[in-house]
């Protein structure tokens, strides 16, 4: 089996302002940036091994990716299939102002059809995509620790192919904070979930402001961030 951390990248402005990023290159914010040196360093304090680094292109994964390895001292690989959903033109947009501007759209799509969002990718592109990036690194490294540095909908992805869920991934895995922590492990044929969004390292300092709060997935459809 080969184990794999999938951390979600910290903080950014658009998480607090609940906009949609997807593949906007949008920057950690300086709660994001304390979120991955806490993480960093709860890893580095529990000794943590990691054969590679792997981290979506996206700025707001490559920071929190470059944190880690730093304090583990394993160079930062980037793979782009980790990228977030295309969200097209929804991309820096809030639920309110997509049910406005794409009022049939967003109807479509919370009764079920999985309609490319703004005109990126459907979830079963986004999935596929996902999902082939993380086998072959998996296969290529079988035995191995990993981590993949992305975002919280390549992880709900994940968590869907491990579980053999074919639901909705954005309503069924919710909570999926920010530097969160998600285990696996992946197998030839079985993949097994060991461990989901822990954000532990966040927690102990009792500062409410770090643990972000994860988008709001109660209304369809659900944000990916």
């Amino acid at each position: 089996m080969t184990t794999v951390y999938l951390i979600r990248h910290g903080e950014t402005d658009w998480n607090l302002q609940k906009r949609w990023q997807g593949h906007a290159d949008i920057p950690l914010n300086e709660i994001g940036f304390r979120q991955a040196r806490l993480l960093a360093q709860r890893l580095a304090r529990e000794g943590v091994q990691f054969s590679a680094i792997y981290s979506s292109d996206l700025a707001r994964a490559y920071q929190t990716a470059w944190e880690i390895g730093a304090a583990l001292r394993v160079p930062v690989q980037l793979l782009p299939a980790l990228r977030e959903l295309d969200v097209g033109s929804w991309s820096g947009l809030t639920n309110e102002e997509i049910r406005d501007r794409f009022a049939d759209e967003w109807e479509q799509i919370a009764q079920g059809q999985d309609l490319p969002r703004g005109g990126g990718e459907t979830i079963a592109r986004f999935q596929q995509r996902v999902v082939t990036a993380v086998e072959a690194m998996a296969a290529q490294h079988r035995g191995h620790t990993l981590a993949f540095v992305t975002h919280g909908g390549c992880i709900r992805a994940l968590l869907a192919r491990a579980e053999n869920f074919h639901g909705s991934i954005f309503g069924h895995y919710r909570g999926i904070g920010n530097t969160s922590v998600t285990i696996l492990e992946i197998g030839y044929k079985h993949w097994r979930v060991k461990l989901v969004n822990d954000m532990s390292h966040l927690e102990v300092t009792h500062e409410t402001e770090l643990v972000s709060t994860p988008p709001d997935d109660a209304e369809l459809p659900t944000q990916e961030q």
